[in-house]
């Protein structure tokens, strides 16, 4: 904050002294790190939850899975402008790789979770050199030729995957060999939620540094970012390579809080699912993936409860309203709410 007043400063001590001269456009400044009373709000709002909705944790826990997820999209889409329609292949990637460990004698939840990481960041790593080369409509046949690949492959291995089957019989060990999963869901709720916690901790602290703001310039101009001295695709291939280790951690925790994985992981509905979801909320804001999640899954299991046949076409209906009169999403509808009631009011 005092470079960024010493440096207004500066400028306008100038300005004042030379008023002849033209002034310099003022520079993008890194968007405030400090933690809102709001944000805090709402973390606390699944610790209430715990206790106040003891019979629905199993629901909010896959909540806060998918809202994970989704955030691993919102990296790419909304930070860095990648749209992908494959991103499911590093959630089942991740799914898979903890189902696997856990079948065969290694069902240690932390070790799952890193080792879906970095299976899913391998994979990441590997596709985004060819995400980087194209435009968006390469991008978003790469990452969709890749998704389908993905999933037939493990179609096939089913000696491995299970094939149409799903993979079943994991045995998952006790968290730090002292918490144990329950049937009622409360250790995997807790589990679900301080994983997501520390990941967004850190996401939202990589999405505010001057990397993020970098992301920013790229989405919004990619072709004059070279002229300032930017690597474009250096910073393209580390946030995908990002995006895609938490999509394989969001994958894991699926599979370990349900002890079984499908191959609808790596479908292609899962991933136009989760682009769903992510417009829903809000893209660009980290927090737009856990509210369209919040929101679509809360929708579903009421709407689905009530007419199992035709809850899509209120989600489809609720998606057109939101796309129509909301256009930054749920999120962006509230804060042009905001700053039309209070920020108009006051002027």
């Amino acid at each position: 904050m005092s470079i960024v007043n010493s440096a207004s400063t500066s400028t306008s001590s100038t300005s004042a002294a030379s008023p002849g001269k033209p002034t310099m456009k003022p520079a993008l400044h890194l968007p405030n790190d400090h933690w809102r009373p709001l944000e805090i709000v709402f973390w606390l709002l699944p610790v209430a939850a715990y206790f106040i909705f003891p019979d629905y944790l199993v629901l909010i826990s896959q909540i806060m899975i998918v809202g994970l997820f989704a955030v691993s999209l919102d990296l790419i889409l909304g930070y860095a402008g990648i749209v992908s329609l494959g991103h499911a292949a590093f959630f089942g990637l991740g799914a898979y790789t903890a189902g696997l460990l856990a079948v065969h004698g290694w069902g240690e939840p932390i070790t799952g979770l890193l080792l879906a990481a970095v299976v899913a960041a391998i994979a990441g790593f590997l596709v985004s050199f060819l995400v980087v080369r194209g435009a968006d409509l390469t991008r978003l046949m790469v990452t969709l030729g890749i998704g389908l690949m993905l999933f037939e492959a493990a179609n096939k291995a089913a000696f491995i995957t299970g094939g149409v089957d799903g993979l079943s019989g994991m045995v998952m060990s006790k968290i730090f060999g002292v918490f144990e999963f329950d049937l009622n869901g409360r250790v995997a709720y807790v589990y679900s939620f301080a994983v997501l916690l520390v990941l967004f901790v850190v996401l939202r602290r990589l999405v505010n540094s001057p990397f993020g703001l970098g992301l920013r310039g790229i989405r919004e101009g990619g072709r004059r970012m070279p002229a300032i001295g930017a690597d474009v695709s250096r910073r393209l291939v580390v946030i995908f390579t990002v995006a895609a280790a938490v999509a394989g951690v969001a994958g894991a925790l699926l599979a370990q809080t349900t002890q079984f994985v499908g191959l609808d992981v790596l479908g292609f509905p899962r991933s136009a699912e989760l682009l769903i979801i992510l417009v829903l909320g809000g893209t660009g804001r980290l927090y737009g993936g856990l509210v369209g999640a919040l929101v679509y899954m809360l929708a579903q299991d009421y709407l689905s409860g009530l007419n199992p046949a035709y809850w899509q076409f209120w989600i489809g209906l609720l998606l057109i309203v939101i796309v129509l009169f909301a256009r930054g999403g749920l999120l962006g509808g509230l804060v042009v709410l905001r700053d039309k009631f209070f920020k108009g009011g006051r002027a």
